[in-house]
């Protein structure tokens, strides 16, 4: 990484809580490529205050996270298709005071869904109701999926997340056969109380064709070995995560980066 100097441009993330993935994967790319960039994490109480520091300090971007995606969005100027499709910022961009705010998670899963050619005849049950799991449902919904059920606990957020997008919503699992293509996008199979839970039963496992956890960290939750271990087609939040990422550092930086070096970003970001 060059010596911090004043013609360095600082990118930022803001988080509930923070973590250290997201600072490892561009810091690194920085460095590889000999950027004359800085990438570090925070958090805040005073989301408004933060906005208008990355516009009145010149920040050239910032990645947002839980609890903000949604408050950020009066406070820029220009909200880009793949946000306004789900009502959620992760990613502002800051170019001489206008801020635009796009959604990577979104596109991420969109690249994913098209790179594993997805067939969208395939019936797809999606678990959870938060705001990734609109992010997942809005994807499926513009690859042309037409056969896709949300299953929540949360009466009211599930069936309002499947009314908007015009589709189903239930409760309780359905029976074992009834999806082609299972998704997590709950904290289960995440580290702590939930690391070792299983977000989809060895059944419905077995009657997939394909198993997505969106889940980042650990990249083989319970779920995908599970899938790994029964054959099935898997795509990790792992790839979520560096996908989105690499969308990110592209319009910070305006440097079209390789699979290849996304890879070893993502290994670098993940070894700590």
């Amino acid at each position: 990484m060059p010596i911090l100097n004043k013609d360095m441009q600082l990118c930022i993330s803001l988080a509930g809580r923070p973590s250290n993935l997201g600072t490892r994967f561009h810091n690194f790319l920085y460095d590889e490529l000999g950027l004359n960039f800085v990438y570090k994490a925070f958090t805040t109480d005073d989301i408004e205050g933060a906005v208008r520091g990355i516009r009145a300090l010149g920040l050239r971007g910032c990645s947002v996270s839980m609890p903000f995606k949604e408050a950020v969005i009066p406070l820029i100027d220009v909200v880009e298709p793949s946000a306004a499709a789900i009502e959620s910022v992760n990613t502002i961009v800051n170019d001489g005071g206008v801020l635009t705010g796009s959604n990577t998670d979104f596109e991420a899963i969109a690249q994913l869904i098209a790179d594993n050619e997805l067939d969208p005849e395939l019936r797809v049950l999606v678990r959870g109701s938060g705001g990734m799991a609109k992010a997942v449902v809005a994807a499926f919904r513009d690859a042309g999926f037409a056969h896709l059920t949300v299953l929540a606990r949360n009466a009211a957020l599930g069936s309002a997340l499947a009314e908007q997008y015009g589709y189903a919503w239930i409760a309780d699992d359905p029976a074992p056969g009834s999806a082609d293509l299972i998704v997590n996008v709950t904290p289960l199979g995440m580290q702590g109380a939930d690391a070792s839970a299983l977000s989809f039963s060895d059944e419905h496992i077995a009657a997939a064709s394909v198993v997505f956890d969106v889940v980042a960290f650990p990249a083989e939750t319970p779920l995908i070995l599970a899938a790994r271990a029964a054959g099935k087609t898997v795509i990790t939040g792992a790839e979520v995560h560096a996908l989105q990422a690499a969308r990110q550092f592209e319009r910070y930086t305006g440097v079209s980066i390789t699979p290849e070096q996304i890879a070893r970003a993502a290994a670098f970001s993940r070894a700590e």
